[in-house]
């Protein structure tokens, strides 16, 4: 904290008229400059703002070969990811098999630890047993060349939707939706995976609906889905992701699925509220838990069962798994935090650390805590169910992992992330050389920076914290990658309390008060009042960064700050 820089945003030149000062900035430094761009961007609509799924290339083989398939009553897998853009997505293919009476197929969702991610030969070998004769992969498959050819020579016909952007040869796959693939001129290229099977199943039912007595537009409901995917993955919320997001989060509002009335129960949510963060902070973590603990079935099952009793069982499931996921990450930081008072790190640019009996999974929830503490790069490794060496790293200090895993590439066999955050596989025989390694690839570049400029969108006081002015604000959610929430710089904040709250008073609220003597709510999660030291003292009068935000975690709703960092 305290290392980042703030510089507020230049007034955009050219923005749209008929809103307040505030909204038009915001619009016009989006790039929205015209009055229809910006209708567009408020109020996107299904119908117009999303393309014909048959522009994307092999579209037309992709649901003939599925509508043989169910003609011929042919075994098919829906082989998806094990995440939170892989589940929903499994879970709109089976839908659709569901909504036209199929019943010869299976949902099937790699373990994590044992599988890893994508196709693997053992999977491929057990579906060459029941029989399998076609296989449709979600959010994966672009990269198993050899797993898909394996696929193809048992007489398994593939079918890989991907969004990963390939590299080099492509597999030798019965067909491919992938908008990024050379050649397709998909509009839309940055869908998540979910996104993409969504136009597939939305292309199926435009040219077979009729015949499955499916009614026009029925497809909308699985946005439920495709809005929690979309989300989840961070991919730009602009053009149809945006459409999908909007739309996603109204089929949420108003869900017909016991498994997530079950969970917005479980979580205290209520669903007309819900918005983009009860996405991330609530929904998402507890979809990954599944997966982190072993156990992804358990989070598909929720999501895709019409049974209320089986609903409440699968929420109660989920919620102590994801307590479990938290449980073995605080023992894990326990255990790290031990091994970092036996070692001096002081010396060290880097810090790397792991152990064969760490779980690859957990390390990038563990990673997070230390980084932002020791305001230096971690490392962190374990060994997964193959045996394999992987880790995940997050960056500390304003230093990109990412280029530091470039500078030391000879010592991975595998790794990819971006400036923050990162993951890596590492050859046994090169794991004891991996620190030395980092450390000299640091020292080498003289230190990787990743930017540490932020930028602010607006300057303003306290006295502009209002309903009128949230209202304003909220019109252009959802927010996240590509469309970000409005970051603001508060100027001359007094600080009348500030106290720690929550179970281990691990959370901070700071109340300000405003030129008439309001008083206005601040928070910070995961950061105790000690952090800010001398930056935050009651009496003075501070400059903070921060969003404008509605909790309804009380009875009625409250406007409140959310503290990005105080200057």
């Amino acid at each position: 904290m305290g290392y980042m820089k703030y510089r507020v945003r230049d007034i955009p030149t050219e923005k749209p008229t008929g809103f307040s000062d505030l909204v038009a900035n915001l619009l016009g430094s989006r790039g929205i400059k015209s009055d229809s761009e910006a209708q567009a961007f408020i109020s996107p609509d299904y119908e117009t703002h999303t393309h014909d799924p048959f522009l994307m290339k092999d579209m037309d083989k992709v649901v003939d070969r599925i509508y043989r398939a169910v003609k011929s009553g042919d075994k098919i897998i829906i082989f998806s990811d094990y995440d939170a853009d892989g589940i929903p997505g499994g879970v709109v293919l089976h839908d659709l098999f569901k909504k036209i009476g199929y019943a010869n197929f299976e949902n099937y969702i790699p373990h994590r630890h044992d599988e890893g991610f994508g196709l693997n030969e053992k999977a491929i070998a057990g579906f060459s047993e029941k029989k399998v004769n076609l296989l449709i992969t979600i959010d994966c498959g672009i990269a198993d060349i050899d797993k898909v050819a394996l696929a193809e020579s048992l007489s398994i016909d593939v079918i890989v939707t991907d969004h990963h952007l390939p590299h080099g040869a492509l597999p030798p796959a019965y067909a491919i939706l992938n908008p990024k693939q050379e050649g397709c001129t998909y509009p839309e290229k940055m869908l998540c995976g979910a996104g993409v099977i969504f136009k597939c199943v939305q292309a199926f039912v435009k040219k077979y609906g009729t015949e499955f007595d499916i009614s026009d537009g029925w497809e909308k409901w699985l946005l439920d889905m495709v809005g929690i995917a979309t989300l989840s993955d961070m991919v730009p919320l602009t053009g149809e992701n945006r459409v999908f997001a909007y739309y996603g989060l109204k089929v949420l509002r108003k869900t017909r699925r016991p498994g997530l009335v079950a969970l917005y129960n479980k979580l205290r949510i209520r669903p007309h509220d819900i918005v983009e963060d009860d996405i991330g902070f609530s929904i998402t973590p507890r979809i990954n838990a599944a997966s982190r603990m072993g156990r992804p079935e358990d989070a598909f099952k929720l999501l895709a069962t019409d049974s209320e009793s089986e609903a409440g069982s699968l929420a109660e499931t989920l919620e102590h798994v994801n307590n479990e996921r938290k449980g073995t990450v605080a023992s894990l930081v326990k255990e790290i935090r031990k091994i970092m008072s036996e070692r001096d790190f002081s010396d060290k640019h880097v810090i790397v650390i792991g152990n064969p009996s760490w779980r690859p999974a957990l390390l990038g929830l563990a990673a997070n805590s230390f980084a932002g503490e020791y305001n230096k790069p971690v490392f962190l490794w374990g060994r997964d169910g193959e045996g394999c060496v992987k880790g995940s790293c997050r960056s500390g200090g304003g230093v990109s992992v990412f280029a530091l895993m470039e500078n030391a590439h000879e010592t991975f066999s595998d790794f990819g992330g971006h400036g923050a955050s990162g993951g890596f596989s590492v050859a046994e025989e090169a794991i004891h050389h991996l620190e030395d390694a980092l450390n000299e690839a640091y020292v080498k570049a003289g230190h990787i920076s990743i930017e540490t400029e932020d930028i602010a969108d607006a300057d303003i006081t306290l006295d502009r914290v209002t309903w009128e002015t949230y209202r304003d604000i909220e019109a252009l959610a959802p927010y996240g990658t590509g469309n970000e929430k409005p970051l603001f710089v508060f100027r001359d904040s007094l600080i009348s309390e500030i106290k720690a709250f929550g179970k281990e008073k691990n959370h901070t609220e700071i109340l300000f008060s405003d030129s008439s003597g309001r008083k206005l709510s601040a928070i910070q999660f995961f950061v105790t009042p000690a952090s800010f030291g001398d930056r935050a003292e009651v009496g003075k009068k501070v400059d903070f960064v921060g969003h404008m935000e509605k909790s309804n975690f009380k009875r009625y709703p409250e406007l409140r700050l959310r503290i990005v960092d105080i200057l």
